[in-house]
């Protein structure tokens, strides 16, 4: 398997005006970033994507993984790496996203509310967590749905050629 150069991997920049920019347009502004950093915030990606992530229960969760590594694909076989490690992203927050589900009843990990100048971003940012519930077992099973799709995307050779050419390129 392909050896990547993570060292070189752009942190990913939230002072950008990502309702502006079409990163379609500007590949070079994109950076990859640490697990699902900018998910909800890469244009024209996120408008594309979005509408299809749904994780309510396993039949919503297969349909969704099954459309959005569709979509993954097809960035691949458009040589467009941003719109495919958007939808990498996607897959993954699928998986986090069922699982927080899964662990915390009504998706809340932390107490209070996220500050406004980190939404977007992870961590507790000084909030307590809050206490595990039982695992909601709908939720495990549609967190385990995006897993293997999630999985399939990030060892695929063709995602991972492309991600190292955009990381010799751009950085």
């Amino acid at each position: 398997m392909q050896r990547l150069c993570y060292s070189r991997v752009r942190k990913f920049d939230y002072s950008l005006n990502y309702k502006e920019l079409d990163l379609r347009q500007h590949p070079e502004l994109y950076a990859i970033g640490r697990g699902e950093q900018g998910v909800l915030l890469v244009e024209p990606y996120k408008s594309e994507i979005l509408p299809h992530w749904r994780f309510k229960d396993p039949s919503t969760a297969t349909v969704s993984a099954d459309t959005i590594y569709k979509m993954f694909l097809a960035y691949l076989g458009q040589k467009d790496f941003v719109g495919a490690d958007m939808a990498r992203k996607f897959l993954q927050m699928g998986y986090t996203r069922s699982r927080r589900y899964a662990n915390y009843r009504g998706g809340k990990k932390y107490d209070g509310p996220v500050p406004d100048d980190k939404k977007g971003q992870s961590g507790a940012h000084g909030r307590e967590q809050l206490e595990r519930q039982p695992e909601d077992p709908v939720k495990a099973e549609s967190a385990r749905i995006f897993k293997a799709k999630w999985d399939e995307a990030k060892v695929d050779p063709e995602y991972l050629r492309q991600k190292q050419a955009f990381i010799d390129r751009f950085g």
